[in-house]
């Protein structure tokens, strides 16, 4: 992302396709990358319609909204850093993204006390968290024990390249499967189902 571009990000494709969503330039906030987005994206065509999506550390916002634009009929973003919800709060007003929820919590917090409530189980999470934090095991094992997640869902581990999850049983609940993996210069990025 160039110097000009730093607070912006670009909706690639559905209802809001080429729309720019500010987003605040904050130290670790990365949001994720046009190329590895379109790659996600295309991975879950299939699964997105209708879907009900959770986003942790949500950050910009990038997966949420795309999620959104694509057709998810609901959306749930996670960030614990009061002005970055705040401004996912003015995009979902910018857009009028009816669908799409803005919690302001810890993602590893949300996830230790989660508690079903009006059918919140999730057919596709994005975890994204920042590379310095070592959360990810503690975050995937709560996400299966705390009953967050559909029968086949879809969940998206984006990390460290050095990092290669696609192998790594120790790290992930052991009925996970990995879909696909790629790595783009200092990103892995991971898809699993629960089977």
């Amino acid at each position: 992302m160039s110097k000009s571009e730093r607070g912006q990000l670009r909706i690639i494709a559905g209802s809001w396709r080429g729309r720019k969503l500010s987003f605040l330039d904050r130290e670790g906030l990365r949001p994720t990358t046009d190329r590895v987005r379109e790659t996600l994206f295309n991975w879950l065509q299939m699964d997105l319609p209708g879907s009900r999506c959770l986003d942790l550390f949500a950050g910009s916002g990038a997966l949420g909204f795309e999620a959104a634009s694509r057709g998810a009929a609901k959306v749930v973003m996670v960030d614990s850093d009061s002005e970055t919800v705040s401004m996912l709060r003015s995009n979902i007003d910018l857009l009028s993204a009816s669908q799409t929820e803005v919690i302001c919590n810890d993602a590893v917090k949300f996830l230790k006390n989660y508690e079903q409530c009006d059918n919140r189980i999730f057919d596709i999470v994005f975890i994204d968290p920042p590379y310095r934090m070592d959360v990810i095991a503690q975050c995937c094992e709560w996400l299966e024990s705390r009953q967050c997640l559909s029968d086949h869902a879809k969940i998206y581990v984006e990390c460290d390249a050095s990092r290669d999850l696609s192998n790594n049983s120790n790290a992930l609940p052991a009925n996970w499967r990995c879909l696909k993996h790629k790595k783009t210069g200092q990103v892995g990025y991971h898809l699993f189902t629960r089977d």
